[in-house]
């Protein structure tokens, strides 16, 4: 496992602080002196060398949108732990992270004492970011993609920097190769019905999002 590394100490300590409020919530207020070796192993995977987007600083990101989203969700606490678990496993060579992001939650949250229906929607909301895609009626759900897909709404110097670091990640893809790719997944996300599944998101960022979606697609093709 990677070392926390080139992350700001006062980054670290409120994410550390964050997920013990967090823990110690979703275990109806048990105190969590273990909290802080599962935050440190999350933190690690978070840190790792092949990550440029899906950093420490996208993780606090998610955190902060859910915090501003988090009257939308039935249980916004089960939402903070899905957000600390979406991308815990991210080699972006690879399709099934998601997946494996999800089983390391069941596991990780089991030994954490987190109840099993808290654990058992920790994963589904994991899984749900293949697509960001919620059913109606999901708020949890809504509420995790709209503050996962948040920077998309970004102004344009921290959209342009986004993008940036998405293909410093896929670094190892040719140029042209990239760019199909890249396009493929633009249009999937343009061809939802709702970028935004939320009153807030859907108020103040769909339509920017999709003005730098249509924007960077054209720039690709």
């Amino acid at each position: 496992m990677a070392a926390v590394h080139d992350v700001p100490d006062d980054r670290i300590r409120s994410l550390r602080d964050r997920w013990q409020h967090t823990l110690i919530a979703v275990r109806g207020g048990v105190t969590a002196p273990d909290a802080h070796p599962f935050a440190d192993n999350l933190l690690s995977r978070w840190a790792e060398p092949q990550r440029r987007y899906h950093t420490t600083a996208h993780l606090a990101a998610v955190l902060d949108h859910i915090d501003t989203l988090a009257a939308h969700a039935d249980d916004p606490d089960a939402v903070r732990l899905a957000a600390w678990f979406h991308d815990a496993v991210y080699h972006p060579e690879r399709s099934e992270n998601e997946e494996r992001s999800a089983v390391v939650a069941v596991r990780a949250l089991t030994e954490a004492a987190v109840p099993a229906d808290v654990t058992e929607e920790v994963a589904r909301l994991v899984r749900l970011t293949v697509t960001h895609d919620p059913a109606p009626g999901d708020t949890n759900g809504a509420v995790l993609c709209d503050a996962d897909l948040a920077i998309l709404a970004s102004e344009p110097e921290a959209y342009e920097a986004y993008t940036r670091a998405v293909r410093e990640e896929y670094g190892f893809v040719p140029e042209d190769a990239f760019r199909a790719g890249r396009a493929a997944v633009l249009r999937q996300l343009l061809d939802l019905e709702r970028l935004f599944h939320t009153p807030h998101g859907a108020a103040l960022w769909e339509e920017r999002a999709r003005a730098n979606l249509n924007g960077e697609l054209t720039n690709l093709t």
